[in-house]
């Protein structure tokens, strides 16, 4: 082999080489971190963080850890734009140009939401709405955003709060038809229709009563509030339609009895209408309560 070609080859070998350990080292994705606090400098756990690509429009979201750090890898090279709010605190924007290989570090502090600008979160439902609000809790705007943990409690009870509320509503539909069907359930025959269609409702009623019941002793409660308003109203009622919840029933399974054996109502089962009109009463102007503001 000519000589001259062999020290060209072997130089041509050495310079790959020497090339190819740093352009195998070379990573192509880069990652970006950093902290999200709010006005004060206090790391804010659980924010959410979007990082969106402004050339392919794809999105990556992440949460903040306790201390409000945050970490996105395995992000191309380019422009991207980053986004993060807590709801009650603010939200916080930024662009950062990301290289390949090198992380990249972007701390971001949010700002208070502009005076008027909508309180709920996208999807959200309309400023109308008639669950309870933070307010009727008793806690001030300052307290709900000085403490992230504690308006995530808060946002919990308040969405438990919100089924209790529907469900309440839902029970509202059985409770009226059962009460329709009662005036034709007093005959002496035994296993009518409308007797038979009364006991069912009524059982379903109390199904429905027992879980919106189980959503409102289970929200999570909130050490320092103070009940007022209408939550105030609603829970002195449900004192009284609580306990209608659980006579009405048993009044109605012994008159059921007592009508079945061809028997006048009589005894204590003769107070299951009038039990049951408070409990429907009570219940009403439960739901009421908490359907409007004064």
């Amino acid at each position: 082999m000519n000589p001259k070609a062999v020290k060209l080859t072997a130089a041509a070998v050495m310079i790959f080489v020497l090339t190819l350990h740093p352009l195998l080292g070379q990573d192509a994705t880069a990652t970006l971190s950093g902290t999200v606090t709010d006005s004060s400098g206090k790391g804010l756990a659980n924010a959410k963080v979007s990082v969106k690509n402004s050339s392919t429009g794809q999105s990556t979201e992440t949460k903040t850890d306790s201390a409000g750090m945050y970490s996105v890898s395995n992000l191309a090279a380019g422009e991207y734009e980053v986004s993060t709010s807590v709801e009650g605190v603010g939200t916080g924007n930024a662009k950062v140009t990301l290289a390949a290989g090198s992380p990249q570090t972007l701390n971001l502090t949010l700002s208070p939401a502009p005076a008027g600008a909508p309180s709920e979160l996208p999807n959200a439902p309309s400023s109308s709405k008639t669950e309870p609000s933070l307010e009727d809790l008793g806690f001030s705007k300052t307290e709900t955003q000085s403490n992230a943990a504690q308006q995530a409690l808060l946002d919990k009870r308040t969405r438990m709060l919100k089924i209790h509320q529907r469900m309440g509503l839902i029970t509202t539909i059985p409770m009226v038809v059962s009460a329709v069907t009662s005036l034709n359930a007093g005959g002496r025959s035994t296993g009518t229709a409308s007797r038979d269609l009364h006991v069912a409702l009524g059982a379903l009623t109390g199904d429905l009563y027992g879980i919106t019941a189980y959503y409102a002793i289970r929200a999570p409660r909130v050490q320092g509030t103070e009940t007022r308003g209408p939550i105030r109203l609603h829970k002195a009622l449900a004192w009284i339609h609580g306990p209608g919840m659980i006579l009405t029933p048993i009044l109605g399974a012994m008159a059921f009895n007592q009508k079945n054996n061809g028997e006048k109502v009589h005894g204590i089962a003769a107070a299951h209408g009038p039990v049951a009109i408070v409990t429907a009463g009570a219940f009403g102007a439960a739901l009421l309560s908490v359907s409007m503001k004064f």
